[in-house]
């Protein structure tokens, strides 16, 4: 039994998930992971025991709570593909929204008040100034943003109404692989530039796109704030003992504070030795020119800073986990 107690971690089996896992298993919490396996592995499942069911059971996670004194949550079980959004609105907020609404409303009701939301820097759709501030406008330009965004509000109104303590955590970009090579990116279909560069360098995926070259930027591909998955999950646990304490509702950004381009990107793996076929296509609809987190409330906060989300790294730890992948 770890000293510190157990933590619910919903979507516990996906790439974010999992590493956080890890992370709160290493500083002491057991993670007991809620899946339905839509789109996770019960393969990532390693540091804490696994409970298969949907957000919306609250039978199930009523049962989950009692059995393990859980004293704190984390969600992550959400649908993340914008195009998607694009297609299937409805889908969207029916999960994102909906689901999510159930899943926090049944927390509440077993009384537990510590909550850590995995949201996205798609809330603030084109951007009007860089480095981005939490303060910025929310003007999402997808169904994707705006759906995270209606649960920040749910949770403000549960919030106020319930004192359910909250953490929205606006990630940027996250990248890279557990540097043990035990959790990494195997999402189908693959949407994220490292992975589709890493199998392009390997020769187990197409050549890499290069999706518009004609942006306001030093050389004309988009700017992209990556943030190591390892650095995501150590927030994740910084955030969930400070609700656990009886710290207030917060909304923060993850990011690094720095930007790089994609041809940045393509250049920092030939700096590594690799060869990365590439080609230019036309810009994808709605991809704002550039996204760079101001990430200095979440450290002031939380006294937190990336360790390993230089670019070397990040591209060095996913192709680790793209040459020998474990699910």
């Amino acid at each position: 039994m770890t000293s510190k107690g157990a933590i619910l971690v919903a979507g516990g089996a996906g790439y974010i998930g999992a590493q956080t896992c890890k992370a709160l298993a290493q500083s002491g919490y057991l993670p007991v992971t809620l899946d339905n396996l839509s789109t996770g592995y019960q393969a990532a499942v390693r540091w804490g025991p696994f409970y298969q069911g949907d957000l919306r059971d609250r039978d199930l996670v009523h049962k989950i709570i009692a059995e393990h004194a859980i004293i704190g949550a984390l969600h992550f079980a959400a649908y993340s593909l914008v195009g998607e959004s694009v297609r299937d609105p409805a889908k969207y907020y029916d999960n994102n929204v909906g689901a999510a609404t159930v899943f926090a409303s049944s927390l509440v009701e077993a009384g537990v008040r510590a909550l850590v939301f995995s949201s996205t820097a798609a809330v603030y759709g084109t951007p009007t100034c860089s480095p981005i501030l939490e303060t910025a406008p929310t003007v999402p330009i997808n169904p994707y943003g705006a759906s995270k965004l209606a649960f920040e509000g749910a949770l403000h109104w549960l919030g106020q109404a319930h004192d359910l303590n909250w953490t929205a955590l606006r990630y940027f970009n996250a990248a890279g692989a557990d540097p043990d090579g035990e959790v990494g990116e195997s999402h189908v279909p693959e949407t994220h530039l490292i992975p589709l560069l890493c199998k392009a360098a390997l020769g187990t995926g197409p050549g890499l796109t290069v999706f518009g070259q004609d942006y306001d930027t030093p050389d004309g591909t988009p700017i992209r704030d990556y943030i190591h998955v390892a650095d995501l999950a150590n927030a994740h646990v910084l955030a969930i003992a400070r609700l656990i304490a009886g710290g207030d509702s917060q909304i923060l950004n993850v990011g690094t504070g720095e930007g790089a381009t994609v041809m940045q990107m393509i250049a920092a793996a030939q700096k590594l030795g690799l060869s990365v076929p590439y080609t230019v296509g036309p810009r994808r609809a709605g991809d704002p020119p550039s996204l760079v987190a101001d990430s200095s409330k979440l450290q002031a906060l939380l006294g937190w800073k990336p360790s390993c989300s230089d670019l070397e790294t990040l591209i060095s730890d996913a192709m680790r986990w793209q040459k020998n992948p474990l699910y």
